[in-house]
């Protein structure tokens, strides 16, 4: 029987650039810069990396296909690197090749840098995303949009738990408002203005019930993980942040081809963080963690993940959104780090990132938006669309 990875993994460096509009530097700038970061973090030397995994989503028009740019970005001494795609899922990917690569004795050290460029494409949203999911889906969904496809999630969970068009956008618009609050905090967020609930009800509606405040934007960014084993951790006399679970759940399509799902769930992160738990030893999050990064491409999306995390029983998320549990005061903050609404969604890096936000929590590195004795963070992110998606769940602590 399987028993993960848990514990066989420890974090001892991350490095994470600022998100926003990098007119000026190219992609590759970004690598070195998170890298630089993330190897003084680490205290170790660059020969000591044994090998590494770049994740990138859309390499048509950022960094190309192939490792090599990260190779030769930052002038690796010739080691073995991989370039990994998952949609949204890249960064953790990314990650998960290097714990994967610890944990079997494969390498002593390996890196984790996930990057992407994205405001210089022209672009509003991501490019390109319809063939994404193969050129036939243009005759599958031809009309498709990533905000359409969760606004009907929207509708659906509003008239499944019987919730008025007013108390759904109001809770929507609390969540919008809350990551906002946290990324006025964060110098390497991309979006830093205080924005209230009254102002995400106001804004111009993309999809409804989805404003434009309800959905995150595209972004520049890389941010890197340089893992190794518990030992070596110790020996460098670092204070490790050790990996409890990754799990990736992808969907076999039952979603979208059968009547079984309902819409008002993703079924992918209901899967992973089943698995997640149990490959961390945890039977009771709503009680056992301290902090969530989760994908808010969308805010209805933070919303049943609460749900499909099992930290809001379903249908009762709004309660726990209405009572400030997931506020940065609250009992499980999410998104202490301001979230993609406010450091935007570059594929590549945005799970990296995440994990990032936990790392310097549970390290008490987080400034002003420092959580009290955080034990346990989990990470999520969620690729595609409701009926189509691939999900990782990451789980750290010391």
């Amino acid at each position: 029987m399987a028993t993960g990875i848990k514990d066989k993994v420890a974090i001892i460096g991350m490095g994470c650039t600022r998100f926003g509009e990098r007119w000026t530097d190219g992609a590759e700038d970004l690598m070195v810069e998170a890298f630089v970061e993330a190897l003084q973090d680490a205290g170790i030397e660059k020969k000591e990396i044994d090998a590494a995994w770049l994740g990138t989503c859309f390499d048509e028009v950022n960094v190309g296909k192939s490792a090599i740019p990260l190779a030769q970005a930052l002038k690796l001494p010739s080691i073995p690197v991989t370039r990994v795609e998952n949609f949204c899922a890249t960064g953790t990917e990314a990650f998960r090749g290097a714990c994967y690569a610890v944990a079997s004795g494969a390498c002593r050290i390996a890196l984790a840098l996930g990057v992407e460029k994205l405001k210089d494409t022209g672009y509003g949203g991501l490019p390109g995303f319809d063939t994404a999911m193969g050129t036939l889906n243009r005759f599958i969904l031809p009309n498709f949009t990533a905000p359409g496809g969760f606004a009907l999630m929207a509708t659906r969970y509003f008239a499944k738990y019987g919730i008025s068009p007013e108390e759904g956008k109001m809770a929507l618009a609390k969540i919008s408002s809350k990551s906002h609050r946290c990324g006025a905090l964060n110098p390497k967020a991309h979006l830093r203005k205080e924005v209230s609930p009254e102002q995400v009800l106001k804004a111009p509606i993309i999809a409804w019930p989805l404003g434009l405040f309800d959905c995150c934007g595209v972004s520049d960014g890389a941010a890197a993980a340089i893992v190794t084993t518990p030992d070596v951790a110790r020996g460098l006399g670092k204070t490790p942040v050790m990996v409890k679970a990754l799990q990736i759940a992808a969907t076999s399509g039952e979603e979208m081809l059968t009547t079984r799902w309902d819409g008002t769930y993703l079924k992918t992160t209901t899967e992973a963080a089943k698995r997640a738990y149990a490959e961390a030893g945890i039977t009771r999050p709503r009680e056992e963690l301290s902090v969530l990064e989760v994908h808010d491409c969308f805010s209805i999306t933070e919303l049943v993940t609460y749900e499909d995390l099992q930290i809001s029983e379903r249908g009762r998320a709004i309660r726990d959104i209405n009572e400030g549990f997931f506020e940065l005061d609250g009992k499980i903050p999410c998104q202490s780090d301001g979230g993609l609404k406010c450091f935007g969604h570059p594929i590549g890096a945005s799970g990296i990132r995440m994990i990032y936000e936990v790392y310097n929590q549970l390290l008490h590195r987080a400034g002003p938006r420092q959580i009290p004795d955080p034990r346990l963070g989990l990470t999520h992110n969620l690729g595609g669309i409701p009926s189509f998606s691939v999900c990782s769940v990451g789980i750290f602590g010391l």
